[in-house]
C-alpha cells in the first residue's frame, strides 16, 4: 500500500508539471486497434497497458471518450452489455494501449455468453504481465457490489494495481460526494493490491479527468 501512496493518482491534486505532462500524453490522435475476443488475438506485449473495467453500463466508454477527447472513440450504448470483447485503443505514438473490458454482471445476456466474457475477463487480469494497472469503475450512487468484490480478490491474488473510480459524481447530491468516497476507500483500505484513494470523475462534467491522467502517466512511465 505504501506503494501505491507514493505513485500519481493517489487523489491529490495534480502538481503543474504531472498535470502537464498528462495532458500531453492525452492531447493527440487516438486509434482503435482491435476488438479481442479472446487471449490468442492479443496484440504482442510490448508496451503497457491500462485496463478499464467495471460493471455494465457504469460509463467505461464514455471515460475513455472523455480521456482521449473524442466522442465516439469507445462505442456507448444504453444498453449493458454492448462490449463483448477487449478493445484496444492507442495514441498516435503507440507508448501505451487503453483497454476497455466487457462490462460485467449483466445477468439478462445468455448464460454462455456471459460464461464466455467472464472467462476473457479473468484470464486477461490474471496473465498479462505488461498490464500496469486496472481501474475499477463503480456507479457512485449504487457502491461496491458483491460482483465487484470478486474482481478485486482476483486482481489482489493475481497482485495487479487497482484503483477504484467512482463514476456519475455529478448525479449526487453535495453531501452525497465526499460520502461515496469515503466509503468506497474504506472498503479497500487492507487490500494488498488496491491504491488506497478513489477518484472522483463524471464524463458529463469532465470531473476527475486531469487526476486520472496523472495518475496513467505514473502508471505507464
Amino acid at each position: 500500500m505504501a506503494d501505491a501512496q507514493d505513485k500519481a493518482g493517489s487523489g491529490h491534486c495534480p502538481s503543474a508539471p504531472d498535470h502537464k505532462a498528462a495532458e500531453k500524453l492525452f492531447a493527440g490522435q487516438w486509434h482503435f486497434v482491435r476488438g479481442v475476443p479472446s487471449l490468442e488475438f492479443l496484440p504482442a506485449s510490448d508496451r503497457p497497458e491500462i485496463a478499464f473495467a467495471g460493471r455494465s453500463n457504469v460509463g467505461k466508454s464514455s471515460l475513455i471518450n472523455g480521456l482521449t477527447n473524442r466522442r465516439n472513440l469507445a462505442r456507448t450504448s444504453n444498453t449493458p452489455g454492448r462490449t463483448q470483447e477487449l478493445n484496444f485503443f492507442q495514441p498516435d505514438n503507440g507508448s501505451f494501449y487503453l483497454v476497455d473490458m466487457p462490462g460485467y454482471g449483466y445477468a439478462r445476456a445468455p448464460k454462455a455468453k456471459v460464461e464466455a466474457w467472464t472467462r476473457l475477463i479473468r484470464d486477461y487480469l490474471r496473465g498479462r504481465p505488461v498490464l500496469r494497472r486496472v481501474y475499477i469503475l463503480v456507479d457512485s450512487r449504487h457502491g461496491l457490489k458483491d460482483v465487484d468484490t470478486l474482481i478485486l480478490d482476483l486482481l489482489d491474488e493475481a497482485a495487479v494495481p487497482y484503483q477504484l473510480i467512482l463514476t456519475k459524481m455529478d448525479k449526487l447530491k453535495v453531501g452525497e460526494v465526499e460520502k461515496a468516497l469515503h466509503a468506497t476507500q474504506d472498503a479497500v483500505a487492507t487490500r494488498a493490491a488496491a491504491f488506497p484513494f478513489a477518484l472522483a470523475t463524471s464524463s458529463e462534467e469532465r470531473q476527475g479527468m486531469a487526476e486520472l491522467k496523472v495518475s496513467i502517466l505514473g502508471a505507464v512511465s
